[in-house]
Formats: C-alpha cells, structure tokens, sequence
C-alpha cells in the first residue's frame, strides 16, 4: 500500500484564503481566480486548468487509464445577500442569495459592493434594534424586519444613491475566520463548502508529491452556483461514469456525523445515492483507516442531485468533512479535513 502524505497546512492556507474571499453564489470573480491560479500554479504534469461560460473553474488530469472517465465536484460559492430596496431613511432591505439563517447572520458586519466596485462597510441588524427603544426587539427575524445600516452618513434613500448603491448590489457577510491551532479547530462563515474545494487541492497535491497519478482519466469541477441548486448542472464531460461530490456533513441532533471525521451521505433530501459506489468508498475509508460516519440529510441536496437532474448517467456519492452551525457560523477541524481529503486521494488511486 502507498503512503500518502496528507499536506494539511498547505491544505489549511489554501482554504483560509479561499474563506476571506467573497463569493456569495452569483458573484464569482475573486475566488474563482483564485482557484484558477492555485490549481494551475501546482505546475502537475498532464493536469489542464479552464473556465466554462458560468465562470467555473474545471481542471482535467489525465489518469493511468481512459476507460472509465471520474468526476469530482466541490463549489466556491457561499450563502448572501443583495440589495432589494433602498429606504427612505437611508437603510437597506435585502434579499437572501441561498439558505442564509437570518438568525446566524444578526448583527454580522458586511460589505456593499457597487457595480463600480466602490466598498462600503456596514451591519445587518434588526429594525429598531436598541431593546431601550424596542420592547419587542425578540420576535422573529425576517427580511422585512432586517436591514444594512451603512457606517456613511446617510439619512435618506439620496443620499445612498449617491455614494453609487443601488438595487442588486451584493452584499458580502464578514466570514470572520480563525483557526486555533492549540486545539486543531477551524471557525468559519462558509466552510460550506470552501472546504470541499481545500480538500481537493490536498488530495491533488497528495497524489502528486507520491509520484502518483489517478486510475483513470478525472475532471474536477468548482461549481459557483451550487447555492441555488444548478451548479452541478453543467461544465462535466458526458462520458464520465462515476461523479464523487465533496460539500459539508451536517452536523446536528439525529445526525451521525461529527466535526472530526468524514461524513458518507447515502441519502438527502434528493434521494439516495449510488449503493455501489457508496459501498467502495466504505470499503475504501474501512482499508486505509480513515474515519468515517454514515449520514441521512432529510433538509439537503448537493451538487450530485443537480447533475442528476439535468440528466447526468453517472453513479453519484456525496462525502465531506463534518460541519458544525451550518448556514450559520460554522465550525470544523483539521482531523475532518485529512480524513476527506485522504478519501479523496484513495477514490482517486482506486
């Protein structure tokens, strides 16, 4: 059996990097130019970088053999929010871009992007939100009761007009990203699933410092609309037989996951997965002691789904690293992260 050398502080600045660009799904400029670099500048051998008319970013690695063509999926973009109305005294009411919890995003400070690219600072907040003033500042947050507050001095819907904010601007949440390496915990806003995309750089550059290639011929796609449920809907050749999804194990009360292992979801809110590939990366994981959990996620669908649905043949298995708070301030560690990448890296070899 091949040792494999899981590069995790390569892996750990590849995703801490990725974590402080913004990418809300819809805006993908930044970080799917930084993938595009990162996996280029790898210099591998027989390993092609390219963009699709989406803006994703596909890289192909040809393998030791063609017979039976892989794909692999993990997406860069990120729950947020967009302008929707400019109000009368100067705030803003926004609409959601994905499943945003408007509870985890409370009080969170954000950024305004102009279609100029000019940058304003600002907090999503309640309306009314001093509990001196507002007695009934606890009742259920929605988008109506929800606002941006600009840190510029503005008092009306003019005035916000000027500094060049208008309707369908994107308005990035502060990710606010910390790793405490004493404990091996990484704290993040969207690990979902910037940590899918970290672990396919490592199982790329475990493979590739051992002298290896994969089995057979494997595209790999960053999706940027996974989000809203088509991300996975295109940018993969229609040969390929077996598709390997990488997106977050929810972690939760009923789940079986945890935030030190790599989550198998046989099943989520699309269906099942493929029993047969499903049992090889068990079998897999079991082999080269990797930790694993088997998980059900009733409130989910990924990436796989999506190709699925568009009309994709391959067998599908979703895997990932667990998650703790997802679409809220989410939480993972490093353990989670090798164990997924080092399945990454074995499927590969496989």
């Amino acid at each position: 059996m091949t040792d494999l050398n899981i590069n995790i502080d390569a892996q750990l600045k590849f995703l801490i990097d990725l974590l402080n660009i913004h990418s809300p799904t819809g805006y993908h400029r930044e970080s799917m130019d930084f993938c595009h670099e990162q996996f280029e500048s790898l210099n591998i051998p027989e390993l092609t970088v390219s963009r699709t008319n989406k803006g994703a970013v596909v890289i192909h690695w040809k393998g030791e053999a063609n017979d039976e063509p892989r794909g692999v999926t993990a997406h860069a973009d990120t729950l947020g929010l967009m302008v929707k109305e400019i109000k009368s005294n100067g705030r803003i009411t926004c609409t959601k871009l994905g499943g945003l919890t408007l509870s985890g995003a409370e009080y969170e400070n954000v950024t305004v992007r102009t279609h100029e690219d000019k940058r304003y600072r600002g907090t999503f907040i309640p309306v009314n939100p001093s509990s001196h003033v507002n007695r009934d500042i606890e009742k259920k947050r929605t988008l109506d009761n929800m606002e941006v507050r600009l840190d510029e001095r503005v008092e009306s819907a003019f005035d916000v007009m000027k500094l060049g904010i208008a309707v369908g601007d994107f308005v990035f949440l502060d990710p606010r990203v910390e790793y405490i390496e004493s404990s091996g915990f990484l704290r993040s806003r969207f690990l979902d699933d910037k940590a899918g995309v970290a672990n396919i750089y490592g199982a790329i550059i475990a493979l590739n410092d051992a002298g290896l290639r994969p089995s057979q011929d494997v595209t790999f796609l960053i999706a940027n609309y996974e989000e809203v449920g088509h991300g996975g809907s295109a940018g993969l050749p229609d040969d390929i037989v077996e598709l390997l999804t990488i997106d977050m194990g929810a972690i939760g009360q009923g789940q079986n996951g945890t935030e030190f292992a790599v989550s198998i979801c046989v099943k989520d809110g699309g269906g099942p997965y493929h029993f047969d590939m499903n049992s090889k990366l068990r079998d897999l994981a079991t082999e080269h002691d990797i930790d694993f959990r088997l998980d059900i996620y009733v409130y989910y669908s990924s990436d796989g789904t999506a190709y699925w649905r568009s009309g994709g043949d391959a067998r599908v298995s979703l895997i990932g690293p667990g998650v703790a708070s997802s679409h809220g301030y989410e939480r993972t560690h490093i353990d989670a992260l090798k164990h997924t990448t080092h399945l990454i890296a074995r499927y590969l070899l496989s």
